[in-house]
């Protein structure tokens, strides 16, 4: 069993994070925020306490992080005594908050795969390239790490998961779908960190076909899906984590990512990316400073918090798993919906970040009561999916299925 809770970041997930501990803070204890500005985490915690989220009367600290910083992360975990940290900060920390749970024996998970600053899209599978190479300090540590435990990468894995054992004999293709169907009412903005969103994009597509890895290149690929709620939605097949380890568990199948985009974002991507604005690359002006021009578009849009109280509309993510069952061809089509007004009414979030930052705190949950607490590195789908979506059920992400029976709530 394990207790009290950090939480690294301060952006719109960690706000869901913060909230939804806050309101399990009976299972997860004394509860801590850190961020390079602590200024955020005061806004966080204040708005906790503004909707009364605590569940019990405990306590919730906010400090001062550098997170690239292994033995300072090392050092807060121990000073607060925190044995569950949930790494909701820029991928680019991922390796170093890593290292320190592994120092300190503190349960690490995370919502997306680690990237470094100057490198995008690299060979495949990527979690090979950086969090799998720490299996096995993991396991020898006895740590309990859960890799990309937001909505997608991480409950779409559960999704999967639980087709493969429940619904489907045997597993041909699983096509994760994510469709926002939301809108902030903005010109133009991400729904999330710009320099993260443009980074999807803005590399090889890569999908896990035919028992090999295939490259695209972005908006080459396209499909129309007719969805529960949001209706009829293009979609266009997208890099994305959950790829490279479903692909690992299910090599037989053929795995893809689909996301919504729409024509604006689509035109104003192209622009961005034409003119160079895109790159991670550094250029000089011709004052002779130096900039990078992702990081200038970033800086120049709106930040995707800000997103929140205007957002109306829903989202719809799920996957398709087709395969057999009892010798005859299948399909399931499990899924959750989201509100994004509902969202910014309970946590002060949109939607987008409301899908993200509920799974980790129930991941936190299942390690707190020993669940989910292996002693090792796992992707979701390496774990019994029916606690996960049991719990997500009742903590704000219920989980829907479509099949030859109909469409339906699932319980578990």
């Amino acid at each position: 069993m394990k207790k009290n809770c950090l939480i690294i970041g301060a952006g719109g997930v960690a706000q869901v994070v913060a909230h939804k501990c806050a309101q399990n803070n009976d299972v997860l204890g004394d509860l801590h925020i850190a961020s390079r500005t602590v200024s955020k985490c005061d806004e966080i915690i204040a708005s906790v306490h503004e909707k009364s989220a605590m569940k019990v009367d405990g306590v919730f600290k906010a400090h001062a992080l550098d997170a690239t910083d292994t033995a300072a992360v090392a050092a807060l975990i121990r000073e607060t005594g925190c044995e569950i940290v949930i790494n909701v900060g820029s991928p680019f920390v991922n390796m170093s908050v890593l290292e320190a749970c592994i120092e300190t024996g503190a349960a690490y998970m995370d919502t997306a795969i680690h990237e470094e600053q100057d490198k995008i899209c690299e060979t495949p599978p990527w979690y090979g390239n950086y969090e799998w190479k720490r299996r096995d300090a993991c396991k020898y540590a006895n740590v309990t790490a859960i890799l990309g435990v937001g909505f997608d990468p991480g409950v779409v894995n559960a999704y999967a998961r639980l087709a493969a054992d429940e619904y489907l004999d045997s597993v041909e293709s699983i096509d994760i779908v994510d469709i926002n169907a939301g809108s902030h009412g903005k010109w133009f903005s991400t729904n999330f960190d710009p320099e993260i969103n443009f980074r999807e994009f803005t590399g090889t597509v890569y999908s896990w076909q035919n028992g090999a890895w295939q490259s695209n290149k972005m908006f080459e690929v396209g499909h129309e899906y007719d969805l529960p709620v949001v209706g009829k939605q293009k979609a266009y097949m997208t890099g994305h984590d959950e790829v490279h380890s479903l692909s690992n568990r299910y090599p037989e199948a053929d795995v893809r990512f689909w996301m919504g985009f729409g024509d604006h974002y689509i035109n104003v991507f192209t622009v961005l990316k034409n003119l160079g604005l895109l790159s991670e690359q550094p250029v000089k002006t011709a004052e002779g400073q130096e900039v990078i021009p992702l990081k200038v578009v970033k800086a120049v849009l709106p930040d995707p918090s800000s997103l929140a109280p205007d957002y109306t509309g829903k989202t719809c993510i799920g996957d398709f798993v087709k395969g057999t069952k009892d010798g005859k061809p299948a399909e399931v089509f499990i899924y959750n919906i989201s509100d994004h007004k509902d969202a910014y009414n309970e946590v002060g979030s949109q939607g987008i970040s409301y899908t993200a930052g509920v799974p980790p705190v129930a991941a936190a949950m299942l390690i707190a009561n020993g669940t989910w607490d292996v002693g090792e590195m796992a992707n979701v789908e390496d774990l019994d999916p029916k606690p996960f979506l049991g719990l997500l059920n009742e903590i704000g992400l219920p989980t829907r299925i479509k099949d030859a029976d109909g469409d339906r709530a699932l319980t578990f």
